[in-house]
């Protein structure tokens, strides 16, 4: 066996950054570099540090998201691989992850393999994302019954535009944009579409910047 893999880690929750340090720990395959709880500090570090894998976590406190820092840590040191490590089911955070080359991506609350055999499967060269979308329960229906096109509408809606203004980003008729919202109350079971965008916010299926 050679040298261990270096890892970084960035998680704000001490306990799941606890987590985290004793399953690095308890690895002959790997020793713990560094542990911080904002993405900044973990940047800032490889700057002049060297590492092998970083676990790095999405909503993290401070001036950058996880996969901003990820983005700026993969152009400085593209060899580094990186597990993005989240517990919310934002769409849109796989995507920007696989973007920009991102090697891992774990829901801590429901994935199936433990964090450990990710970082084995990463490490042997693999890109490992979960198979299917995170089924979250908005109203009387689940996430995963949207179409592209409602989750782009609800997108807007979280951000507070009108019908208008959705319809003008989207290239669209205000009525089909409303029509989009009717047919997702009308499958959420939700009264009106404050309703709809607040829950969605809550459930965390959508967290707009």
């Amino acid at each position: 066996m050679g040298k261990p893999y270096r890892v970084v880690i960035a998680e704000d929750f001490r306990i799941i950054r606890e987590v985290f340090e004793s399953a690095v720990r308890q690895s002959e395959e790997y020793t713990l570099e560094a542990s911080f709880p904002t993405a900044k500090d973990a940047v800032k570090y490889l700057e002049s540090h060297a590492a092998e894998l970083v676990l790095m976590d999405v909503l993290i406190p401070g001036s950058m998201d996880g996969i901003e820092a990820a983005g700026m840590i993969k152009r400085m040191k593209p060899e580094i691989r990186i597990i993005i490590v989240t517990s919310m089911p934002e769409l849109s955070y796989e995507r920007r992850a696989r973007e920009i080359g991102v090697e891992g991506f774990w829901q801590k609350e429901v994935q199936e393999i433990t964090i450990t055999q990710i970082m084995d499967r990463v490490m042997a060269g693999e890109t490992v994302y979960p198979e299917s979308p995170v089924a979250v329960p908005i109203g009387d229906a689940i996430s995963t019954e949207f179409t592209e096109r409602e989750i782009e509408i609800l997108r807007e809606l979280v951000a507070g535009a009108s019908n208008k203004e959705i319809a003008d980003k989207m290239c669209l008729e205000a009525s089909t944009v409303k029509m989009h919202i009717s047919n997702m109350l009308q499958k959420t079971g939700y009264k009106s579409r404050l309703e709809l965008a607040v829950k969605v916010r809550h459930n965390g299926l959508i967290i707009n910047s």
